[in-house]
């Protein structure tokens, strides 16, 4: 069992904070007239190269100096995004700061999520919670602070870049960090930071060992093949973690690229052209509804992402990915061709998105977790998250040329809404 599971929760809700505000405040920044899906691919190509590298070669920079990095690149990303001019002339410089600051977000992904290996199931459910409330928290702070409290998006992203700083109080203030130095040194650890294996793991070393010390601090500690003799080198550590990275394709990888892929397209391709007439809605304006459907989806997600130790996916992940393709194909049904009778029921529909879209995050971590051989789980966790990420960018791809195409054919169709954001 964790001793600290809301530190666990505290670092991935920040961790994943920026992210999620940037993603809500996508149409402010960039206006009607470029796809959202900029935004999004302008904040997921950065973390996705970086989850592709970081689990390789994290082990060689000390804890202390990640933790100071990541927190530098988030508050250096945000001050770059709000500070830079409004406009076309600023598009740049705001996806510079968007850059930094989702690097920093997918490099402390890795690096957190592989940690919770040395904690019970408890730390992988504070986590999956904590990311899920980053989302709930971020877009919903952003609709509020924008529309109904009418704060500048300027004002509201300036305030947001003071968040890196829980990250830094975090480690170094509330995070035992006796664990950590034991395991670098091979020491045994006193008894209070010694993580108890779940009823799954029985028998698993806890002290002291080669498992202890894992991807996340000696270089040494990533298992070669059973032939190989003598101190693994870098070059066939890194054979070893490649094949070991194919193995987990199918089983976990695939189904979460593809539930990602298929909501981050109705978010970013399709969401923004799924308006009603005003009077029909709760809403002054139709710059409203991209932050509203925002924080449902996040709604949903949290909620799923909060029910592991309640409740996980144990058929095939495949299922919820299938049924988030439904989704996808429904909603762009419907801004062709609207057959909803008004916005309540597209409210629902973001909400179960959100749903299935956290379910598979959280059941997919937790089945690796399960399933995956103990001497080889710290860096499984950490190659997954390459998944979510891929699938993202495929969607920005995708949702670039939906959002334009579903515009002009509703414009064409008598339906300007779109242009009116």
């Amino acid at each position: 069992m964790d001793p600290f599971p809301r530190e666990h929760q505290g670092r991935s809700l920040i961790n994943n904070l920026f992210y999620v505000i940037i993603l809500s405040a996508a149409l402010d920044l960039v206006g009607p007239s470029i796809p959202k899906a900029a935004v999004l691919l302008s904040s997921i190509i950065p973390g996705l190269a970086t989850k592709l590298f970081v689990p390789y070669l994290i082990h060689l920079i000390p804890y202390p100096l990640r933790i100071l990095l990541l927190a530098a690149l988030s508050t250096c990303g945000m001050l770059v995004v709000a500070l830079s001019p409004t406009g076309r002339s600023g598009i740049a410089a705001k996806v510079a700061g968007i850059v930094l600051a989702n690097i920093s977000s997918g490099g402390g992904e890795v690096n957190f999520l592989a940690l919770t290996h040395f904690y019970g199931t408890t730390s992988l459910a504070a986590w999956g919670s904590g990311t899920g409330g980053a989302g709930l928290l971020g877009a919903g702070a952003y609709a509020l602070a924008t529309t109904t409290f009418g704060f500048s998006v300027q004002g509201t992203l300036l305030a947001s870049a003071v968040i890196p700083v829980g990250m830094v109080l975090s480690f170094f203030c509330l995070l035992p960090l006796g664990p950590l130095k034991a395991a670098r040194g091979g020491k045994k650890l006193p008894l209070e930071y010694e993580s108890v294996p779940d009823d799954d793991d029985e028998g698993i070393p806890t002290e002291g060992t080669e498992e202890q010390s894992g991807l996340l601090d000696q270089p040494d500690a990533h298992h070669t093949s059973p032939t190989t003799t003598g101190p693994p080198t870098p070059l066939t550590t890194l054979r070893a973690n490649l094949s070991r990275a194919r193995t987990l394709l199918v089983p976990y990888m695939l189904p979460l690229f593809l539930v990602y892929l298929a909501e981050y397209t109705i978010n970013q391709g399709v969401a923004p052209t799924l308006l009603f007439p005003l009077p029909s809605t709760p809403f002054p304006h139709y710059r409203a509804f991209y932050p509203t459907y925002a924080a449902i989806y996040q709604l949903g997600v949290f909620l799923s992402r909060s029910s592991l130790p309640l409740f996980r996916l144990r058929t095939s992940l495949y299922l919820p990915s299938v049924l988030q393709i439904v989704n996808l194909v429904a909603l762009t049904a419907h801004a062709v061709y609207p057959f909803l009778p008004n916005v309540y029921f597209v409210f629902a529909i973001i909400f179960w998105e959100g749903l299935l879209g956290g379910l598979v995050y959280v059941s997919t971590y937790a089945a690796v977790r399960e399933e995956v051989a103990e001497r080889e789980r710290e860096f499984s966790l950490g190659a997954v998250t390459v998944s979510d990420s891929a699938g993202i960018f495929v969607a920005g791809l995708l949702g670039a040329g939906m959002e334009g195409a579903l515009c002009g054919w509703q414009v064409a169709h008598g339906r300007d809404w779109c242009r009116r954001l």
